[in-house]
């Protein structure tokens, strides 16, 4: 083999495919923007993830006639707040026993009920509890106790599901008292009715 075809070949072997200003200049732009241009595929890809699921819903609503009004409420229901505040008519009249049982108990202690839960009126599942005392079975209603879920803080005052204790352990041969609001709250009540007439009475 001869020198220059020798140098020809070595020559063609360290080059490279860019071969011109113009293929170099090609290879630059193509570095620079293929990039930009996949930032901006998966930009776009995420914005239209996230707009489907509602604008799909409200299409599948609309579609079942579910109404705008339906479909607000769905939405305030899903931004609402975990914690909230509930105010409470604190002069309200007591609910009794029976009506909170039947509100708040009866699908685990009425009839049929679930196996477990000493049932309306079985003396026979509830005497080994009313041994154990009113405070304790108010406990564990409020605070729950293996498979019951905690019954306070909800639709009705702690009273009032001690109250649906005394209902149920009762129909079960117990002989506790239905408890009443505590008169805490209206002592202060009383003792301002009667710091006022002292007020007003002139000194002397």
């Amino acid at each position: 083999m001869s020198d220059s075809a020798h140098h020809h070949a070595t020559e063609e072997a360290h080059t490279g495919p860019i071969k011109n200003p113009k293929q170099l200049l090609m290879a630059v732009l193509f570095g620079f923007l293929a990039p930009i241009l996949i930032i901006v595929g998966l930009v776009s890809y995420v914005v239209a993830g996230l707009k489907p699921s509602g604008s799909a819903q409200g299409d599948s609503m609309a579609l079942y006639g579910v109404s705008q009004e339906a479909r607000e409420r769905e939405v305030a229901e899903r931004i609402r707040k975990v914690g909230s505040i509930e105010i409470r008519d604190a002069n309200r009249p007591l609910a009794t026993g029976e009506a909170v049982f039947k509100a708040q108990c009866a699908a685990c202690h009425g009839s049929p009920g679930i196996p477990g839960a000493p049932h309306f009126g079985d003396a026979a599942g509830w005497g080994p509890r009313i041994g154990q005392g009113y405070a304790t079975l108010l406990e564990h209603a409020l605070k729950g106790k293996g498979a019951m879920p905690p019954q306070g803080g909800g639709d009705f005052e702690d009273v009032e599901i001690g109250r649906a204790v005394v209902y149920m352990a009762n129909s079960g041969g117990a002989k506790f008292d239905e408890p009443q609001r505590p008169a805490a709250a209206e002592a202060p009540a009383e003792g301002a009715a009667a710091a006022a007439p002292a007020e007003a009475a002139p000194k002397q």
